[in-house]
C-alpha cells in the first residue's frame, strides 16, 4: 500500500512538471501568429498596367491647301494602337474625308490619309489622359475627273496630340485631338490641319 502511494505521488509530480513546461512554451508558439499583419497598401497606390490594345473611331474636320486649291473635308477616322508599356505604343491610322473644293466650277474633293508611327501617352489614374503622336504615311486626293486635277498622292506625315476622358472604368474614352498634316502634293510642302473627336475602346 505504501509503495502504491509513493508511485501515485511520483506520477502526480511528473504530470505537474509536464503541464508547467507546456504552459511556458505556449506563448512562444502563439506569439508569431498573434503579431498583427502589416497593413495592405491602398488600392489607389498600386499601379495597374494599361490594356495593350486601343481601337478608336470618330469624326474629322480637315482643312487642305494643295494644288492651288483651299478646301475642307468632313470625314471619318479609325485608329489602332498597340501599347508596349504604360506610355508607349505603335499606332496605325486611316482618315477619309469628303468635301467640296470650289463652286465655280463645282469640284468634289476626297482625301485619304494612311499612316503609322509612335504614340506616347501620360498614363495615370485620373480621368484625363493627354497624348501625342507622330505618323508617317501617304496622302491621296481625288477630285472630280473633269476638273483637270484628277488623282494625286504623295508621302505625308501627321503630327499632333489630344486628350482622352475616361468614361467608364478606364475601358472607354472620349477623345478630342488636333493634328498638323504635311504633304508634298503640288510644287511644295503644303500646310494642312485637322480636328477630330470620337470614342476609344481599350482591351
Amino acid at each position: 500500500m505504501r509503495k502504491l502511494l509513493i508511485l501515485c505521488a511520483a506520477l502526480f509530480c511528473l504530470s505537474l512538471s509536464a503541464s508547467a513546461q507546456d504552459f511556458a512554451a505556449a506563448p512562444d508558439a502563439v506569439s508569431p501568429a498573434s503579431d498583427p499583419a502589416p497593413p495592405a497598401a491602398p488600392a489607389s497606390l498600386i499601379p495597374a498596367d494599361r490594356d495593350p490594345w486601343q481601337v478608336g473611331v470618330g469624326f474629322e474636320y480637315l482643312h487642305y491647301s494643295v494644288l492651288g486649291l483651299k478646301f475642307h473635308d468632313l470625314g471619318y477616322q479609325a485608329n489602332v494602337t498597340r501599347y508596349f508599356s504604360n506610355w508607349f505604343g505603335i499606332e496605325g491610322t486611316a482618315i477619309m474625308g469628303f468635301g467640296n473644293a470650289g463652286s465655280n466650277p463645282n469640284i468634289d474633293a476626297k482625301s485619304l490619309f494612311l499612316g503609322g508611327g509612335a504614340h506616347v501617352s501620360v498614363y495615370n489614374s485620373n480621368h484625363l489622359e493627354p497624348w501625342v503622336h507622330v505618323l508617317v504615311g501617304w496622302d491621296r486626293f481625288r477630285f472630280t475627273q473633269n476638273s483637270g486635277y484628277g488623282v494625286n498622292g504623295h508621302a505625308a506625315f501627321l503630327a499632333g496630340g489630344g486628350l482622352d476622358y475616361k468614361i467608364r472604368a478606364g475601358r472607354i474614352y472620349w477623345r478630342v485631338q488636333g493634328d498638323y498634316i504635311g504633304t508634298n502634293v503640288g510644287p511644295s510642302l503644303s500646310t494642312n490641319y485637322s480636328f477630330g473627336t470620337g470614342l476609344v475602346l481599350n482591351f
